[in-house]
């Protein structure tokens, strides 16, 4: 049985905060959602929003309602993949969240799993892990890379190891640090950095190893993209903490150097997350699969 369309209204409401925004992402008027949740209300007996001159919040109820929305939602999709697949192959969208530090990496994954689905449309969105893990439990994600570590603390997600890195020290080629292929922590601490920001998962580690050498670090520039990082670092201003596999597909920019980070080296894996939900999606299980591979290639080269 087919998803009912007030239900999808509801989704969007969830989503947008606002009867407007809502209405407007769902192609109808305001009225016709107002009036299609009221009737939502009604055949469920229970109120879903509660409402003031504007939407203000979904009830208790109305959560419960939106998270069994989603589910049908997703099963309904889920369907259309598996009867898709038997006629002409996988098809439709894969949407993968990725932390910035994971983006040029990903590449390798996405471009073997488009070669094996060429039907398939990929949509790569740079965001922090908490946004992934949200996304992902509201069903507007697929999948996600992040780090191993801050999915192994829930339940909740299926994790698969991909690759590990460590950091390097990303530099402008002048006289800092001349002739030199490593540099401690505790030295870069005292030139001018440019990091990501403080709610990226990258940061809080860098952050965590600074704190156990009894020091901070002061980033004179922050921003959540890396392509910034790279341009910034390029410019001859700031240097830069970042993992290595970065550079594995575009290489070095001209004009910096790329130093081993000691004292200590810290190390780290980067896995693919989904929900614990069953069942998948043909598209899940098919990137799944595909993760598994690359994780297993990856291990063998090193």
């Amino acid at each position: 049985m087919m998803i009912a369309r007030k239900y999808l209204y509801l989704i969007a409401l969830a989503r947008e905060k606002h009867f407007g925004r809502a209405a407007l992402a769902c192609h109808i008027s305001p009225s016709t959602l107002s009036a299609a949740i009221s009737d939502l209300e009604a055949e469920l007996g229970v109120p879903l929003v509660e409402r003031g001159k504007q939407f203000t919040r979904l009830t208790a109820e109305g959560q419960c309602v939106v998270e069994y929305a989603h589910r049908m939602a997703a099963g309904e999709e889920g369907l259309r993949q598996e009867l898709a697949s038997l006629r002409q192959g996988l098809s439709g969208q894969l949407r993968l969240g990725v932390i910035p530090t994971a983006l040029t990496v990903v590449a390798s994954l996405t471009s073997l799993f488009a070669r094996r689905h060429p039907l398939v449309t990929i949509e790569v969105l740079s965001l922090s892990t908490n946004e992934i893990t949200s996304r992902l439990h509201d069903f507007e994600l697929d999948a996600g890379i992040i780090y191993v570590e801050s999915a192994l603390a829930s339940s909740q997600f299926l994790t698969v190891p991909l690759w590990r890195e460590s950091h390097v020290f990303l530099t402008p080629s002048n006289e800092l640090f001349k002739g030199r292929e490593s540099v401690t922590w505790l030295e870069v601490v005292q030139v001018p950095l440019c990091l990501l920001t403080p709610d990226m998962q990258n940061r809080k580690t860098i952050d965590a190893v600074f704190a156990k050498l009894d020091c901070k670090a002061k980033p004179t520039l922050e921003t959540n993209s890396l392509i910034s990082m790279l341009a910034h670092v390029s410019s001859g201003a700031w240097s830069a903490i970042l993992p290595r596999s970065v550079f594995d597909l575009i290489g070095i920019p001209d004009g910096v150097r790329v130093l081993q980070l000691t004292k200590p080296t810290v190390e780290w894996a980067t896995g693919l997350v989904v929900t614990q939900r069953e069942p998948r999606s043909p598209m899940v299980e098919a990137f799944l699969l595909e993760a598994r591979r690359f994780g297993n290639s990856f291990a063998k080269s090193e």
